[in-house]
């Protein structure tokens, strides 16, 4: 693949565009097979990678800056990999381990920040609902090229959750007791000025809500998935 191919790779879905050195670093531990990568500074990518990732190699062609900031505006690196097949979400959710449900959410690089957490804390897959598409290049940016990690699926609507407990993160919810909850939910949780729908709450088979100092009166949406998966993982 060029360089100048990007741009169409930008809307092909069988595509996506990776577009700093965390994200691709992350892509090839997860088994990304990248079509193209480019940089203006070798040099610094050599030392990236020697001083952070000395694990993987970024087969990059040198180009010049300009032509690097004309296919992305972001970073000194810039690659193209093939979208991973993994489990559909039926699958994921017949399998172990809690699956985060997002609703319609507003920001990539929160969306992108959530899969990134949820990687780290072993979830079992996240799914979003809404117009977004979780794979779009800023969310691969926000999670660091964790999309590989875990399955990622945009749904039309919340799944029929096939045997778990659907809990709604709501504020009007009770305390979260980990110790209370099943080992394998779906996690559901809106948007930071609306939260989740009232169709998505009159669904839940519970709704669970997470401490905070008084006067606080809602966090980041990847600090609260962040909080309630690791307050699960070290329950008990």
């Amino acid at each position: 693949m060029e360089i100048a191919e990007v741009r169409f790779a930008r809307r092909e879905p069988e595509l996506v565009v990776l577009e700093n050195f965390h994200a691709i670093k992350h892509a090839l531990r997860f088994g990304a097979h990248l079509l193209g990568a480019w940089t203006a500074d070798p040099d610094e990518l050599t030392a990236l990678t020697a001083a952070l990732a000395p694990d993987i190699e970024i087969p990059a062609e040198v180009v010049d800056l300009a032509t690097l900031k004309a296919a992305s505006p972001r970073g000194q690196v810039l690659a193209v990999a093939r979208r991973p097949r993994q489990p559909d979400p039926d699958a994921v959710l017949a399998g172990p381990g809690h699956v985060v449900l997002l609703e319609n959410p507003a920001h990539l690089g929160n969306l992108g920040a959530v899969v990134r957490v949820a990687a780290a804390a072993g979830a079992a897959g996240v799914m979003t609902t809404g117009h977004n598409d979780p794979w779009h290049a800023d969310a691969l940016r926000g999670s660091a090229g964790l999309h590989f990690a875990l399955p990622v699926h945009r749904i039309p609507a919340p799944p029929a959750t096939a045997g778990r407990e659907l809990i709604a993160l709501d504020p009007e919810g009770d305390p979260l007791d980990p110790t209370a909850l099943p080992t394998n939910a779906v996690l559901a949780f809106g948007t930071e000025r609306h939260g989740l729908s009232e169709a998505l709450l009159a669904r839940a088979d519970r709704r669970i809500a997470l401490p905070m100092a008084p006067g606080v009166s809602s966090m980041n949406l990847a600090t609260a998935v962040a909080a309630t998966l690791y307050a699960l993982k070290f329950a008990g």
